[in-house]
């Protein structure tokens, strides 16, 4: 099975430095030094669909542009390259979202995935008018998906849950292909809703070991229910030539890093609600020091970054082995991001790709490429 790789859309801003955002955080734009134009994020999408990207996810929350509206607009800049589109199923009736999506992939040629969110801080979650808690808001989620897969089915539906209520629901035209729902989640009641509802289970970048049960806990959970998932990884990315450079490159954004900006992120990342941002914090502690916490996999980004906060760190032959690690595990899907999300992906493009190629992990969407070349050469117009 070729691995699938995705990149992804920056709709917060972009810039040679980390820009924060999500989970905790201020719930304002995060900024950058390049704004989330549709030209701008067009360019990053056309990078990752002509290195070999799958698709590009883009994220959801007060501290980024709307995803649905961005990504639609982005996709007439691009032929093949699929969006992973994050949204939040408490904000909109799942009537509402099964047409939404019905619409996106007649207009698009297919091209819609969803990434479920159900939502990890309550405070946020009240600006946009939802008051459940976090349990409650697992359980609308379910309740969701199941409404919204069924309306897929081209069923007309009745349901009288304990948070939603739809009667004679249905679709007059269908989604053809059916999205891919992906989900994440770290808590018991998000496990109940990733074995029931989910076609891929996404984890955040965390060490091997820790992914290892991880993903045992979801099959033990989706067998329970009769199915089987498919595993995905989020992970930042730095890969060089060598590894001193990709070294070195951490070490410049970590360098980057102003000391009260870093105190006010964990204080508020300590604030959240989000399983998974916990055992984000654990990795690292708030401090600088001992940052790589695996061979390749650095927990700097997480000092000022909500969400995914790890990064795959080294040559590009150190990156591809522990790509070969995590897939070992179980996972075949990478949703991968880089500061600067246009030059990084061509570093990981044209450097690690090619690689898995050859190893006979990774087949270009668009046809096979060349095995990586005997010497490196770097990309015109990289960043060093």
């Amino acid at each position: 099975m070729s691995l699938t790789f995705h990149w992804f859309l920056p709709t917060n801003g972009d810039s040679r430095h980390v820009v924060g955002g999500g989970h905790g955080t201020p719930v304002t734009a995060a900024g950058g030094d390049r704004p989330p134009t549709v030209r701008y994020l067009a360019q990053i999408a056309r990078a990752a669909e002509d290195v070999g990207f799958t698709g590009v996810l883009t994220p959801t929350g007060a501290w980024c542009e709307d995803a649905w509206l961005t990504t639609a607009m982005v996709s007439q800049h691009t032929e093949r390259l699929k969006f992973l589109v994050a949204f939040r199923p408490g904000f909109v009736s799942p009537t509402l979202a099964a047409q939404m999506a019905a619409t996106y992939q007649r207009q698009t040629g297919g091209r819609l995935l969803l990434n479920v969110v159900t939502g990890g801080e309550s405070q946020e979650q009240r600006a946009y008018g939802d008051f459940l808690d976090k349990d409650a808001r697992y359980a609308r989620t379910g309740e969701f998906l199941e409404i919204v897969r069924q309306l897929w089915d081209g069923r007309t539906v009745d349901l009288d849950g304990g948070h939603l209520r739809v009667e004679q629901a249905r679709l007059t035209r269908l989604p053809d292909p059916v999205p891919e729902v992906y989900f994440g989640g770290s808590s018991p009641a998000a496990g109940q809703v990733a074995a029931r509802h989910a076609d891929v289970y996404l984890t955040w970048g965390e060490p091997p070991a820790q992914v290892a049960e991880k993903i045992a806990w979801i099959r033990k959970l989706a067998a329970g229910q009769g199915r089987t998932l498919r595993f995905g990884i989020r992970l930042h990315v730095i890969t060089r030539d060598t590894s001193a450079a990709a070294w070195a490159e951490a070490d410049r954004l970590l360098a980057g890093f102003d000391p009260e900006t870093v105190r006010s992120v964990q204080e508020g990342l300590r604030r959240s609600e989000s399983e998974g941002q916990r055992r984000m914090l654990e990795l690292h502690g708030g401090g600088r020091d001992g940052l790589e916490i695996h061979p390749n996999l650095w927990a700097g980004i997480g000092l000022v970054r909500g969400g995914a906060g790890t990064a795959l760190v080294g040559s590009h032959a150190e990156v591809a082995e522990r790509i070969r690690e995590y897939h070992a595990l179980g996972i075949d899907e990478f949703v991968l991001s880089g500061y600067p999300h246009l030059e990084e992906a061509y570093w990981f493009g044209e450097g690690v790709l090619p690689r898995l190629a050859e190893a006979g992990l990774w087949t270009h969407p668009a046809g096979p490429v060349g095995p990586a070349p005997a010497t490196e050469i770097p990309f015109a117009g990289a960043a060093r």
